[in-house]
């Protein structure tokens, strides 16, 4: 029998690595009774967010704990294990065993697509926080694997799980507010003047495998503005469009069952805050869908005051706005709210739309983890094996909004989509830009 001690131990000689990537021919199917063995890549901030909500359930086993910062591990295993479960620093020694179902990886955003390929070829199903990936083809390649390998991926954008969405959505929200011509959605925050700071290249902390961290991305020092979060400000390795963007977009497609849209066009950039970011600080993207509508994100790190219609103690009304011909729609994790329209220029004068508030107030709301609901509806396909409520594919659609934007903002031009061969129809130079490079020895292939 492996024990945690004597499985340390034996990954700290370095001992089969390469065996161990051996594709698993054992594809693991949860029985009624079983508790799914979950192991949890990446242990810091999300991750310990996701080990809290996935306890939550009688049916989850904690199997494995793993992270590259030794430091983060050993928190992570006082907090969360019984001291039973593994505990490695590399991934890598994870795929193989039989004793694990699973993976949950709240890994930075450029491991996702490697680490959910892998864990698919392996035999393990994957939640896999969202962003799903850093490229276009990064993410249709993780369906491929899903698809291929018969793999349970679900992804974290976890809104898909909340009761509140499914009631402002399941009947037909333009069946309420008339066709929807507008969409609009943000993330304000003031960062000004000094953002996430500035850093020298220097040695990395005790503990961490800064070389493990990079992976596949392009060699480069230790800097302390870097790592554990602070990269969703470099797009090397994210950006904030990705990171929050990915979620309003979703509810978007969702609510108005859009797949993908026809064009985008994307301005912005660093224009006050002092940091070391390769990001905006401000950023505008519009989308227009083939449907007829236009969806509109704003990206402004230089103020942070709500640009949405506000309630009397100036908070946004909602996450995303839904403009219709019959009324507008206002949509937050805690209510929605409908308003009537109120006819303009040489129409009749009556209101368009029934006025709706729906809340969720006190212990339903301070009950509600919808992170633990996903991970619920992951534990339970895991035994139906049917589709999850973000499955990865609906995950790529709505990701791949985010990394069209980014590539309207680097080659300044407005982009032409087309969702079925996934290629934009207008430029060459975006379409270099639908994939990414992996450093050797790095390969992502199904």
């Amino acid at each position: 029998m492996t024990t945690r001690r004597t499985f340390m131990k034996a990954s700290a000689l370095g001992f089969g690595l390469a065996a161990l990537q051996t594709p698993s021919s054992r594809a693991q199917i949860l029985g009624a009774n079983d508790k799914a063995r979950l192991a949890f890549v990446g242990v810091a901030n999300r991750g310990g967010q996701l080990l809290s909500s996935f306890k939550k359930s009688p049916d989850v086993k904690v199997a494995a704990l793993c992270d590259i910062d030794s430091r983060t591990l050993a928190s992570a295993a006082e907090r969360f294990g019984d001291g039973s479960e593994i505990q490695v620093t590399d991934f890598r020694l994870l795929y193989d065993r039989e004793d694990i179902d699973g993976l949950v990886l709240a890994t930075p955003d450029h491991w996702h697509a490697y680490q959910t390929v892998e864990a698919c070829k392996a035999g393990k199903d994957v939640y896999c926080e969202k962003p799903l990936s850093t490229s276009i083809a990064e993410g249709r390649i993780m369906v491929q694997a899903a698809r291929k390998y018969n793999r349970i991926v679900q992804v974290g954008i976890h809104r898909r799980s909340a009761p509140l969405y499914h009631a402002a959505f399941d009947s037909g929200l333009e069946n309420k507010i008339g066709k929807v011509t507008v969409a609009r959605t943000s993330h304000c925050s003031n960062m000004y003047p000094a953002g996430m700071g500035k850093a020298q290249p220097t040695t990395p902390p005790e503990g961490l495998d800064w070389e493990l961290w990079l992976g596949p991305r392009p060699e480069r020092e230790y800097q302390e503005n870097i790592t554990p979060y602070k990269f969703r400000w470099w797009d090397e390795y994210c950006s904030q469009i990705a990171n929050q963007g990915v979620h309003f977009f979703d509810l978007i497609r969702w609510a108005l069952n859009e797949k993908a849209p026809a064009s985008v066009c994307a301005m912005g950039g660093k224009y006050a805050v002092d940091d070391d970011r390769t990001i905006p600080d401000t950023l505008a993207v519009c989308f227009e869908f083939a449907s007829g509508r236009l969806v509109t994100f704003n990206h402004f790190e230089c103020n942070g005051n709500p640009i949405m219609a506000t309630d009397e103690n100036y908070r946004a009304l909602g996450y995303v706005e839904y403009r219709g011909t019959m009324g507008t729609c206002y949509v937050y994790d805690n209510r929605y709210i409908i308003k009537p329209e109120k006819p303009g220029q040489f129409q009749t004068k009556e209101l368009r739309a029934t006025e709706e508030v729906y809340q969720l107030e006190g212990s339903a709301q301070q009950n509600l983890d919808v992170t633990a609901l996903h991970a619920q509806n992951f534990i339970d396909c895991m035994r139906s094996r049917e589709l999850p409520n973000t499955d990865v594919e609906e995950a790529h659609l709505s990701t791949a909004m985010s990394h069209l934007a980014n590539i309207s903002l680097k080659t300044r031009l407005r982009l032409d989509w087309d969702a079925e061969n996934e290629r934009i129809t207008n430029s060459e130079e975006a379409n270099e830009l639908l994939g990414v490079s992996y450093r050797d020895p790095w390969k992502l292939t199904l």
